[in-house]
């Protein structure tokens, strides 16, 4: 299989990836810091970011002052944590999903992953339909069935060649995609001007507020289980900084502009129409830029394959690393991977297929429960990550079936997890379930701030305690094993 020199010696990774879920050798460690800026740009300009927006003004009845202040605040917040996971890929060299198992155990990081699976499943059906709307929207001769095939498509490709087309497909974008994106805020805002009253749409309400902080820092958040995916190829001594800059500063534009445009398009639509219940986003967008409409949005959906190439190869990595949990000698390639796409590209259409002509109120009800089980394990990797074991991993213990010196469980990672998606629920609000903490607020949802202040120093107290007994163990020499194979 062919491979590209890099400047300083090493191999990089094979046009077709041959790795999955493996360390990835020190001789294909490649790349710069910078590369972690234009996966992240490139791949956020899309058609669903816009949609996220477009809830600020539609869905919380924001005023557009209002609603671009909750959509700065929350990004800024969530790719904190976001770009404080990515800069863990290239010390230890292993997807984000097999690194927690030196938190919560071999088995313990089971439910972990199985959750993300079904994050990626509904963010790539999410995906699907946004973008699969938009297609039907510039050229009415493709259905929206036919559009949410189509980009599901080319998602599988791009998943199927991997770690090198897939950044190189970000790049691309992050400069066709944001010519697009100043294209269209020059076309709404100066060319076709905004309508009299845009300003009057919507006002500040609390719940309207904090929901926009929310879904905005939850955006960023839900990155943080696959973004060592797309830094654990760099070489080991990438600094953190660097890492976490490039991929903080390019997450935040690449969503934040996006977003922004959502919300602008949202308050346009209700100040032009005369029944509020019929707004359409991607619809509205279409006809706001008329008659650039099939070029920008075309483009747009070119982010939208991008970004569900990722969601799907990620979702992949979580699904081979549940099965090498079982049968630790499994070391899954390039074949594997191929098959475990196409078969979660079938599920993520079905559910697309099957949930589209109500899809708002499922997105916005997958994004709140998101929220509540991303939130404590994202506190409980980055407190032992930083805090507690400084990046300093035994990373062959994480392809050991009893776990090596993390163990099968680790019930203090369990335990802290499960508190932290229960203290939230009194302070939950949803069009499922609110909690009686929101309801006495008037429904501002404080979920995730109160998992963030309590799950952080609880775990961090409760593991310093449980693993004082442990770290002789850890500080030993390694046995000589090998790397995988062990059946123990």
């Amino acid at each position: 299989m062919n491979t590209v020199s890099s400047n300083s010696g090493v191999n990089e990774v094979p046009r077709l990836e041959d790795k999955t879920i493996q360390p990835i050798p020190m001789n294909e460690r490649h790349g710069k810091a910078r590369d972690l800026f234009t996966i992240w740009f490139g791949s956020n300009i899309m058609i669903m970011t816009i949609v996220t927006g477009g809830l600020a003004t539609t869905v919380f009845g924001l005023d557009i002052v209002s609603a671009l202040v909750g959509i700065v605040v929350g990004n800024l917040i969530g790719a904190v944590f976001m770009a404080l996971h990515s800069a863990q890929g290239p010390q230890l060299g292993v997807a984000q999903m097999i690194q927690t198992r030196g938190q919560f155990g071999s088995f313990g990081a089971l439910l972990i992953v199985l959750i993300v699976v079904i994050m990626y499943a509904g963010f790539f059906a999410a995906n699907l339909v946004f973008g699969g709307e938009a297609m039907a929207a510039v050229n009415p001769g493709i259905s929206v069935d036919a559009g949410i095939v189509i980009i599901g498509v080319v998602s599988v490709i791009a998943t199927i060649f991997g770690y090198r087309i897939i950044h190189a497909y970000a790049k691309f974008l992050s400069i066709v995609a944001g010519l697009a994106l100043v294209l269209a805020f020059i076309w709404i805002l100066v060319v076709q001007g905004l309508p009299v009253g845009f300003l009057e749409q919507g006002d500040f309400n609390w719940v309207g507020f904090m929901g926009t902080i929310s879904v905005s820092a939850l955006w960023q958040l839900a990155y943080a289980p696959y973004v060592s995916d797309y830094s654990r190829y760099l070489p080991q001594g990438t600094g953190s900084r660097s890492a976490f800059w490039a991929s903080y500063s390019g997450c935040v534009l690449g969503t934040l502009f996006p977003m922004v445009l959502g919300a602008v398009v949202g308050s346009v639509a209700l100040a032009l129409s005369s029944d509020p219940s019929s707004m359409d986003i991607v619809g509205d967008l279409g006809i706001q830029l008329q008659p650039l409409t099939v070029v920008i949005i075309g483009i747009f959906c070119l982010g939208v394959a991008a970004s569900n190439a990722m969601n799907l190869y990620c979702g992949v990595l979580c699904s081979l690393t549940v099965g090498q949990t079982f049968k630790p000698d499994w070391m899954p390639k390039a074949k594997t991977r191929t098959v475990a796409a196409i078969l979660l590209f079938a599920l993520a259409v079905s559910v697309a297929l099957f949930a589209r002509d109500n899809f708002i109120l499922f997105y916005t009800n997958f994004l709140s429960f998101l929220m509540y089980v991303l939130v404590p394990w994202t506190a409980i990797n980055l407190v032992d990550y930083y805090l507690l074991r400084h990046g300093d991993y035994r990373v062959e213990d994480f392809f050991r079936r009893d776990g090596g010196v993390y163990g099968r469980f680790n019930w203090a990672a369990i335990g802290c997890y499960l508190a932290g998606a229960l203290i939230q629920l009194p302070f939950s609000a949803t069009a499922v379930y609110t909690g009686p903490l929101a309801a006495a607020m008037g429904g501002v949802d404080l979920s995730w701030i109160v998992g963030l202040a309590v799950v952080a120093p609880l775990y961090y107290y409760v593991a310093r305690v449980s693993q004082k007994p442990r770290k002789r163990a850890e500080t030993a020499p390694a046995p000589p094993k090998k790397l995988v194979g062990d059946p123990a």
